[in-house]
């Protein structure tokens, strides 16, 4: 008996030896700022995703309103498979939606609002390569949209899967949102070094940037060959970061989905100005007084506020001399934009700034005037089935991320095709700077002699 019970030992801790190498083969362990971490298996073989992993300090307590500082080293391994907190920002809920309009709750957070917190500067990355420090794969960092006040970077129309399978890694992040991402206070200003407030959000945007120019290298990525995306605020995001001073040589590629051309929704608000919002919103309190405040005060301060305004009045990015000293097509216009490979364009029903139109073709004339490559333009028309929304503000997000199949929507083999073709284009851009490639429709950069605009659309 006891020989048998044994032999049952052996063969057990046998099987746990097996599984642990296992386990070691698929899931390796990596070094990071901070400290060890592991992923976790996804549903497509040989791809892990890395969830909720760190890439500054807790922006809470002292560090509320400050530039994002480094990491704070944890002990042992962490197991990165759980999504970290999304930025403080109101719960969504449904409500009837006129007819024609899109109702975004029901399109993507039917699932339930996220958590929430001050502590939310968070990344993810979805990778084939993980531990090949010579595998120098593209990396495409997205930047999610909300209008600088809601969103997260694990949205479920946002996934890493269908990039990993074409070779590149997808890092997805969280940016401070809102009055905690956006507001500027002389209190504030006087503390910091720059003696600027405001751009929280962007500064914790270049902030996960340098982290995976510092760290990607452990998941299989080239550091100097990096694509930044995102649509809406994302897209408005990439190109203040495109024209700060404080990005130069840190990215390659930019694609900039509804986030208009040359002429378009800029920060054009001086720090002074943003600054009298401040006072205006929390009068003339001290640092220490501001960072005392609870959320609820916050907010309610902010709601008073809002109601003396006439419309709505958005928490952005501003000029504020130091992350921005000007806008994507001032910069554009005097040649001052560093060289780099664009993707750009808008859908048929998007708000009406974002359009593709003429704007995206003089971003590219612009570029060509001043000596530099022009860009490519893209339209996105495919009317989304199941109502009359059309191809709305968003829409294309279900395709690029070849997330279509998650979405209540009656698609079609038809969107599946789509779907694959634009991320066909999307991945073989980040791969060189040129959507191109085999079994591809060809796809001309927008010039005087070829005005293309590239149009995404079913099969019909």
């Amino acid at each position: 008996m006891k020989k048998r019970m044994d032999h049952c030992k052996c063969w057990i801790l046998a099987c746990l030896a097996s599984l642990a190498i296992h386990m070691s083969a698929e899931e390796p362990v990596l070094t990071v700022s901070g400290g060890k971490i592991q992923g976790v298996p996804t549903e497509t073989a040989g791809v892990l995703i890395y969830k909720g992993i760190p890439f500054a300090a807790p922006p809470v307590g002292d560090l509320r309103w400050k530039a994002p500082q480094p990491v704070i080293p944890w002990m042992g391994v962490m197991k990165a498979d759980k999504f970290g907190p999304a930025s403080i920002q109101p719960d969504r809920v449904d409500s009837p939606t006129p007819d024609g309009q899109v109702n975004y709750y029901k399109e993507f957070y039917a699932e339930g609002n996220p958590v929430r917190s001050e502590d939310c500067l968070y990344l993810n990355v979805w990778t084939p390569a993980s531990g090949q420090l010579d595998a120098k794969l593209p990396v495409a960092v997205w930047i999610h949209g909300g209008a600088f006040s809601g969103g997260y970077g694990y949205e479920k129309e946002f996934d890493g899967e269908a990039y990993a399978k074409r070779g590149v890694i997808l890092v997805t992040i969280n940016y401070r949102l809102g009055l905690l991402g956006f507001i500027s206070h002389p209190a504030l200003s006087q503390e910091n070094p720059q003696k600027v407030s405001g751009n929280y959000g962007l500064l914790d945007q270049l902030a996960a940037l340098e982290w995976v120019r510092q760290n990607i290298r452990q998941f299989g990525g080239d550091p100097e060959n990096i694509t930044l995306f995102g649509q809406s605020a994302g897209a408005m995001s990439v190109r203040c970061l495109s024209a700060s001073p404080l990005t130069k040589g840190k990215f390659q590629r930019a694609i900039i989905q509804s986030g208009g051309g040359l002429e378009a929704i800029d920060p054009t608000e001086s720090l002074a100005a943003a600054e009298q919002v401040g006072v205006e919103i929390f009068g003339n309190r001290t640092a220490e007084e501001l960072r005392a405040l609870t959320l609820e005060e916050m907010q309610a301060l902010h709601g008073d506020w809002m109601k003396k305004q006439k419309g709505w009045r958005l928490m952005q990015p501003i000029l504020d001399g130091y992350v921005l000293t000007e806008g994507f097509g001032e910069a554009t216009k005097a040649g001052r934009l560093p060289e780099r490979s664009y993707m750009l364009g808008g859908t048929e029903n998007d708000m009406e700034i974002f359009k593709t139109g003429q704007s995206y073709g003089d971003f590219s004339l612009e570029r060509v005037k001043h000596g530099a490559k022009p860009a490519y333009i893209y339209h996105f028309a495919r009317a989304l089935p199941g109502d009359n929304c059309g191809a709305f503000h968003s829409s294309e997000l279900w395709f690029v991320f070849g997330t279509w199949k998650r979405c209540w929507r009656p698609f079609t083999e038809a969107d599946g095709r789509l779907s694959e073709t634009m991320l066909d284009y999307w991945t073989n851009f980040m791969h060189s700077g040129d959507p191109n490639g085999k079994g591809l429709a060809p796809w001309t950069p927008y010039t005087k002699q070829t005005p293309e605009i590239h149009r995404f659309d079913i099969e019909k």
